[in-house]
């Protein structure tokens, strides 16, 4: 078998949008299947090249393919003996590298193609994310859409929210701002969501969070509705400095784990945009 199969999956995979997981046999002790250095691509489907078959290939795998279903970005190390637990008569020893590759490190549903979605939609394009563009009007995408963004036509784009993953990112932009309040109702029935965020003023917030509260929501779970959304610091009224200011909020918030040390709120009562640099190199400036 060719020694470039694995390069070339890798290629067509990360061109597809689709992550895997590269397994490389570091380590060998004694009479293994193949040698350090082998290597195999592990897809959610597929898999491309071999360290040697037999059922360490199989715990591989499945190693790989529970690393997809939990999106991990950590590499893992494992050690295997090639003896009766494994079904193998090699009676040596091999240590896997487990590397994946090509995960987001974000799900982004964009509910809305307006001015500001078309800004912000090629912005989050290229970023590690993977993007569906959510709209009832078909007209209002552009002649193209940004590599790897999934563009979804629904008449009814609340029924969009179920099709995201849990810890999926919620953007809504729409041209209704009765659509706007029965889409933060559905994200906020999930509460599954790493970052929710409505475009809009302080006084459509005040005004949703009234009818969020008449609906049953509670004070905790609307709280983490952002509106305005956005990093407050880039200013403007541009549709691309907008845009701007609301990936800027993503990359944070994927980067820093936006939120997670919450509990703090402004005078207003909103929790506040954390800031962006990690509290250990904050702690390191004071």
């Amino acid at each position: 078998m060719s020694n470039t199969v694995w390069i070339d999956a890798l290629a067509e995979l990360q061109q597809q949008g689709e992550p895997c997981v590269l397994v490389t046999i570091i380590e060998e002790r004694g009479s293994t299947p193949r040698n350090a250095g082998s290597k195999m691509v592990v897809s959610r489907e597929r898999l491309y090249d071999t360290i040697g078959g037999g059922h360490l290939e199989y715990k591989a795998q499945q190693i790989a393919r529970e690393m997809l279903e939990k999106r991990s970005r950590d590499t893992r190390l494992e050690r295997f003996s090639l003896g009766a637990s494994l079904g193998q008569c090699c009676g040596g020893a091999t240590v896997l590298l487990f590397e994946p590759m090509g995960q987001p490190q974000a799900h982004i549903a964009v509910f809305g193609a307006g001015h500001v979605g078309r800004a912000l939609v090629p912005l989050l394009a290229s970023l590690p994310c993977k993007v569906r563009w959510i709209d009832s009007r078909d007209n209002e995408f552009p002649a193209e859409i940004p590599r790897g963004v999934e563009k979804v036509v629904n008449d009814d784009v609340v029924e969009e929210v179920d099709n995201m993953p849990a810890g999926s990112y919620f953007i809504v932009m729409t041209h209704n701002h009765q659509l706007d309040l029965e889409l933060t109702a559905a994200i906020l029935s999930r509460n599954d969501f790493t970052y929710y965020g409505l475009i809009g003023s302080k006084s459509k917030r005040a005004r949703f969070e009234h009818r969020l509260r008449d609906r049953g929501f509670g004070a905790e779970t609307v709280q983490r509705m952002r509106c305005p959304m956005g990093i407050a610091e880039v200013k403007g009224k541009l549709p691309v400095e907008i845009a701007v200011s609301i990936a800027g909020e993503v990359i944070a918030t994927y980067n820093a784990h936006f939120g997670e040390k919450g509990g703090e709120k402004t005078a207003d009562g909103e929790k506040p945009v954390p800031m962006l640099v990690p509290a250990s190199r904050r702690a390191q400036r004071n």
